[in-house]
């Protein structure tokens, strides 16, 4: 029942209330970003989609945090989910100081989301951890191709995906050594295909 109301607690937060960091937002000193119209609409889109990657993150961990019976495994999944937390609030303060919203749709992408973690959990600790890596592995690659598109001279939100960037991969890890399967490639290829649906809906609704 407390896993069944984390679950509940954690959606109704991620969808409806303001996100808080635990930490501060990865900034550049003495670094002012001034951006043009249309650096300014690049940089919303890209960051209205990694808002929406942080959305499903939350939903993801708090799926699998119920799936699971592993006690141990259930706290680094909440723990994971805190870190995950983070980056929400650095993306929802990055497009509100772009004066963009986020994405419209973000109801449909907790809902799938959480779906998919659900399904991850109930084959099994080692899918669910591997569904962990394969998942931050991808969002790793995701983040390091934004880095090449945001505008250079956008500072803020270069410094946020950076960080972003490292600690996802740094989850990869940590799930790799709790004991995670690896997923068949045509799994991995399904998750990629996904995602790519995603990303490019989230860019723009």
């Amino acid at each position: 029942m407390d896993a069944l109301l984390n679950a509940a607690d954690t959606a109704l937060r991620t969808l409806f209330a303001a996100p808080r960091a635990a930490h501060a937002c990865p900034t550049v000193a003495d670094t002012n970003t001034a951006l043009d119209t249309q650096e300014t609409q690049q940089s919303a889109g890209l960051m209205r989609v990694n808002h929406v990657g942080e959305v499903c993150a939350q939903a993801l961990y708090a799926a699998q945090a119920l799936a699971t019976k592993n006690e141990a495994l259930r706290a680094h999944f909440v723990r994971a989910s805190i870190e995950e937390a983070d980056h929400l609030a650095w993306t929802a303060q990055r497009l509100e100081e772009l004066g963009a919203r986020p994405s419209l749709l973000n109801p449909l992408w907790y809902a799938g989301a959480f779906g998919m973690g659900l399904i991850a959990g109930r084959l099994g600790d080692a899918v669910s951890l591997g569904f962990v890596v394969e998942t931050e592995r991808q969002v790793g690659e995701h983040l390091q191709s934004h880095l090449e598109l945001l505008p250079e001279r956008d500072h803020a939100s270069r410094s946020i995906v950076v960080q972003m960037r490292d600690d996802e991969l740094r989850h990869a890890d940590e799930a790799q050594a709790a004991g995670a399967a690896a997923l068949p490639p045509p799994v991995q290829q399904l998750m990629r295909a996904a995602a790519k649906i995603m990303t490019t809906v989230a860019n723009r609704i």
